[in-house]
């Protein structure tokens, strides 16, 4: 059953860092709604647990921060964006300090000053943090200032579906974005919503990965609507395995931060031995690229099936109240940090590529816009330095904010197209989708992890196609079901990974090819891009 549509001045899709952060930039403006499949705090921000990278140390400057970012991004980041961001930081964190955040503050010559931290590839401590639980103070932040304003709507356990768009078959030069489709999973019915102007803020798509850092969420909705929409998709080879997730058969994507290598913690092996040695002239604190496959070599070299972070010889009481929230995690999982090292395994972390975005965060599907990890906007290159993401999102929510209320999007005329459900019944067997979405999720853990070879791509790719077949029928014989749109958007995503994995015939930053092992000079500046037919 399909509700009649409801319309707003402004949609949101997804309730983290960046899709909140527009929200409140714009609703005084009109009526805003947030989309979020699950309960409004469940995203990729709430599990943030580094921080904010930003200068505001005397120690620091702009220029350290821009010469890092364009060392981990391999020659592919965008300087102008990098500089852009980086410059506009300090006044983006300073809005989010005013709205309520509260960054951990240390004693210094008789006055409180920000306790800066430092994670992987920084040359500087700028992490600003909340302990190891900033993404989930930034979130009560948000949605405390969310909550207090009447001119946002949050639709709470609603998956949204597809894009709508005006264009007819086969004449796509008139295209534009105006609304979405989206399932109540409260009631199981169809929604339409509709605005002049739609933003992407899904996040990114970790459950791609048998292993991975992010939370259930992460599934990669936003890239796979915008693809099958019409927008064009950037860099998707270019995924961030987290070298340091916590290893325990209980333990569900549970990470250790960047900012545990970055108080000193030092990485093992099962014998004890420090391999980061010779690897890297940061040796531990090297950039999470180089970490990961250095764990990743160490693991089939010895044949064991974890890594060690060991960080014991900092004081217990220093890492009781610096990591309260991984110390306590691991003790639950009857680990003492202060005691014994941390197993740890590399896990599918951040995907640096998504939607093309201007430097507004406009996408080329007029109407719509792209912030946060869903986004390309040319400042990761081909690997993120940690905690530049934070940032990132600030930065474009506010740009986006800026720009589409000086250039209003056009308001939708004519009849938009309606949700059609046909013939379709309710699904006899929901074990088909568990057992794809179990087998896709294997595949590319095996065939297109931290190290890939032409001949795994190629393997991958069918694999794929033949499930996106499957899925396809499944589809339109069967009521949707949040875990067949899921499940569809995961197999859309792995396709775009897979194919511009098999483009880039050099390994750069995050894409590591055996088959191409060394970064060839004329692809550096140049983007991997996908459009679909």
């Amino acid at each position: 059953m399909v509700d009649s549509p409801k319309q707003f001045d402004f949609l949101v899709l997804g309730s983290g860092i960046a899709g909140l952060t527009f929200a409140l930039k714009v609703a005084h403006t009109g009526s805003v709604a947030i989309i979020t499949k699950k309960s409004r705090a469940e995203s990729n921000t709430n599990y943030a647990q580094g921080g904010i990278a930003a200068v505001t140390s005397e120690e620091d400057s702009f220029e350290s921060h821009v010469r890092d970012t364009l060392a981990a991004g391999g020659g592919l980041c965008n300087e102008e964006v990098v500089r852009g961001i980086i410059e506009e930081g300090p006044a983006r964190i300073e809005e989010l300090i005013q709205l309520g955040m509260k960054f951990s503050e240390r004693e210094s010559h008789g006055h409180r000053e920000l306790d800066l931290g430092r994670e992987g590839g920084h040359s500087k401590r700028r992490i600003l943090h909340s302990k190891d639980v900033t993404g989930r103070e930034i979130e009560r932040a948000l949605l405390a200032a969310i909550g207090a304003h009447k001119n946002i709507t949050v639709l709470e356990n609603h998956l949204a579906i597809d894009l709508i768009t005006t264009a007819k078959p086969g004449q796509a030069q008139h295209n534009r974005c105006a609304g979405v489709y989206a399932l109540n999973n409260q009631t199981g019915q169809i929604e339409t919503f509709t605005a002049p102007g739609i933003t992407l803020a899904t996040g990114g798509c970790g459950k791609v990965y048998l292993y991975t850092s992010n939370p259930d969420i992460a599934t990669g909705d936003g890239v796979a609507m915008a693809y099958r929409a019409g927008a064009t998709i950037a860099n998707m080879e270019f995924i961030q395995f987290h070298p340091t997730c916590l290893y325990h058969p209980e333990a569900k994507s549970f990470l250790i931060s960047e900012a545990v290598r970055g108080e000193g913690g030092e990485l093992l092996n099962l014998r004890g031995q420090r391999f980061m040695e010779g690897v890297h002239p940061l040796k531990s604190l090297a950039p999470r690229d180089v970490v990961a496959r250095a764990i990743d070599r160490e693991m089939k070299r010895s044949g064991d099936d974890h890594a060690l972070l060991d960080i014991t010889h900092k004081p217990a009481r220093f890492l009781m109240d610096r990591f309260p929230n991984i110390y306590q995690t691991c003790l639950r999982y009857g680990i003492d940090i202060t005691k014994e090292p941390i197993p740890v395994v590399p896990a599918a972390h951040y995907q640096c590529g998504g939607v093309r975005v201007s430097e507004h965060g406009e996408t080329d599907l007029a109407g719509l816009y792209a912030i946060g990890e869903v986004a390309c906007t040319g400042l990761h290159g081909a690997n993120r330095l940690a905690s530049n993401s934070l940032l990132e999102a600030l930065v474009y929510a506010h740009r986006a904010a800026e720009h589409v209320l000086n250039h209003p999007p056009e308001s939708t005329t004519g009849e938009l197209h309606k949700w059609h459900s046909g013939s379709a019944t309710n699904p006899d067997e929901m074990v088909v989708v568990a057992h794809n979405w179990d087998e896709l999720r294997r595949l590319m853990w095996n065939y297109v992890g931290v190290v890939r070879t032409d001949k795994r791509l190629k393997r991958a790719l069918t694999r794929i196609q033949n499930l996106q077949e499957e899925i396809q029928a499944y589809y339109w014989d069967f009521n949707v079901t949040s875990d067949l749109l899921e499940l569809r958007n995961l197999a859309t995503v792995a396709e775009l990974i897979v194919r511009s994995a098999l483009e880039r015939r050099e390994s750069r930053g995050l894409h590591y090819t055996m088959d191409h092992p060394e970064p060839v000079d004329s692809l550096a500046q140049q983007d991997t891009l996908i459009h679909r037919n």
